[in-house]
């Protein structure tokens, strides 16, 4: 008989610092994920889609499992999600697995960084529930995003979690696979993995987590090449460094024959970690200083300058509407430039009304009140229009069917700003492309993206630029208003220890 394997998934990157907060309605669209799928509706929402729960699918079908989908959805990263759609979600997604038992054993396709206003941590108290309604013989495994912040209560509940190892996250449908592979080892067993959990004592920031840069190069090969028969799964997080608990920061995770076995891993790896500190650190620009750097490489390059507006970034829980690289852009006369994707329903709306071609004059972006934000008040030429439904092929989104709701090309001088209806971040060609603006044939891209962005835009990229310009996802977590973190986790690589 085939084994019966209930599957879904609950996604969220929360910062805890961000200015809005996900509802319901933000599952329910999906943003740049899928939307919220029930049932056998699941199995066509992921399909094709870099997501964990399409990796786990494929290996399902290989293996002849039946698998028995019961609930999935993610949200763009934000602020906390609201106690009444964790509720909703988290009860439903329970009741459904409780009412597909008996099963063999459970898949969750989760993010590991989720606060909701009732629960610093989201993904325990989900796994907490699953667990108490499987009983404990029931094999339970998770995958990752490598953003995750793991909890001692995470890493009871289940009995394997397995995270990412790329980022940008080109691998997310892989891990799903992994994750597979990793429950098919437990089915019919009766045996459990020994397990080791390290949590690293700084936070690291975004932007210098690629895992194609060093440090993260060398730290993910390593580890690598640790797995095998005695250690069959490691996992190394850098964590989400924007979520106000104390168990944010970067772990690791190992699953061992012995536990000597995934006591070695773990500590072999955090060593690792702990050796590279001073690693994880790099250059950043002011706004003024990024452009006029761009615009001098763009003078004798050949392929974009791409610059990363790094403390917007919506996958981070920015509202993408910030204008501090747009004004350095105008200010300093940059030609042949564009920015995306500034979310601002109501610039995008009058831009419909009044129809390709014409002008309109906006205080455009800034709504969601960062300090030291302003709009960019301008009259724009409106160039093209979109309905902001399109398909984003490139190897971060991996074919995700995107909806920014109406979009427009807005031009200003040498300047022209994707303007979009539902933030997403800029890690696709296509976001660009929508509102008929090719980006290989630009001088500088801005994007608001950290890290993502690189998966599609390094391939034509002169070089890539940080700029830290106003908003809620500081480059260096030091700065962020801390209150709630563990005694003694630094707050940057070599930073200051917080005192509690």
């Amino acid at each position: 008989m085939s084994p019966r394997i209930a599957f879904g998934g609950f996604l969220h990157e929360t910062n805890t610092f961000a200015p809005s907060k996900a509802g319901m309605d933000a599952f329910v669209q999906g943003g740049s994920w899928p939307p919220l799928a029930r049932a056998e509706a699941i199995f066509e929402a992921v399909r094709n889609v870099n997501v964990g729960a399409a990796g786990f699918l494929d290996v399902a079908r290989e293996k002849g499992w039946e698998a028995v989908p019961t609930l999935w959805c993610a949200a763009t990263p934000s602020a906390e999600v609201t106690a009444e759609a964790f509720e909703a979600l988290a009860d439903e997604l329970v009741e459904r697995i409780r009412a597909a038992l008996p099963v063999d054993g459970v898949y969750l396709d989760l993010h590991g960084a989720m606060v909701s206003e009732s629960f610093d941590d989201g993904e325990g108290e989900v796994l907490r529930r699953v667990r108490a309604a499987i009983g404990p013989e029931v094999p339970l495994v998770a995958s990752l995003d490598l953003h995750g912040n793991v909890t001692p209560l995470m890493v009871e509940a289940a009995d394997m979690l397995v995270a990412y190892r790329t980022y940008p996250h080109i691998d997310m449908a892989l891990t799903g696979a992994r994750a597979a592979q990793a429950l098919a080892g437990l089915l019919g067993t009766g045996r459990r993995p020994a397990k080791a959990f390290r949590q690293i004592p700084y936070l690291i920031p975004i932007a210098w987590q690629a895992t194609a840069m060093e440090p993260c190069r060398t730290i993910y090969a390593e580890l690598a090449a640790l797995e095998g028969a005695e250690v069959p799964s490691l996992s190394f997080l850098p964590g989400f460094p924007a979520a106000d608990f104390p168990d944010c920061g970067p772990t690791v995770l190992a699953y061992g024959a012995t536990q000597a076995a995934a006591d070695g891993a773990a500590d072999a790896v955090a060593g690792r970690v702990a050796a590279s500190e001073a690693a994880f650190k790099g250059r950043v620009f002011d706004p003024d200083a990024g452009v006029r750097e761009a615009m001098r490489l763009a003078a004798s390059a050949a392929r974009p300058v791409v610059i990363s507006d790094t403390q917007d970034n919506p996958g981070a829980g920015g509202d993408s509407d910030t204008m501090g690289m747009a004004h350095a852009l105008v200010r300093n006369g940059a030609e042949r430039a564009a920015i995306g994707v500034i979310v601002d329903p109501a610039a995008a709306a009058a831009a419909h009304a009044a129809g390709e071609g014409a002008t309109v004059r906006l205080a455009l972006g800034a709504k969601s009140g960062v300090p030291g934000d302003a709009p960019l008040e301008a009259s724009f030429i409106v160039e093209k229009l979109s309905d902001g439904r399109f398909v984003a092929p490139g190897p971060f989104y991996g074919g995700s069917r995107m909806n920014l709701g109406p979009s427009a090309c807005l031009r200003i001088g040498g300047v022209r700003i994707v303007v979009g209806s539902r933030k997403a971040q800029m890690a696709d060609r296509a976001m660009y492309r929508q509102v008929g603006i090719e980006p290989a044939e630009q001088a500088i891209l801005v994007n608001k993206s950290s890290v993502h962005f690189r998966a599609d835009f390094e391939p034509i990229a002169e070089t890539i630029l940080v700029c830290a310009a106003p908003g809620p996802m500081p480059v260096d977590p030091a700065v962020l208003p801390w209150r709630r973190l563990r005694a003694g986790l630094r707050t940057s690589p070599l930073g200051t220890p917080f005192a509690g």
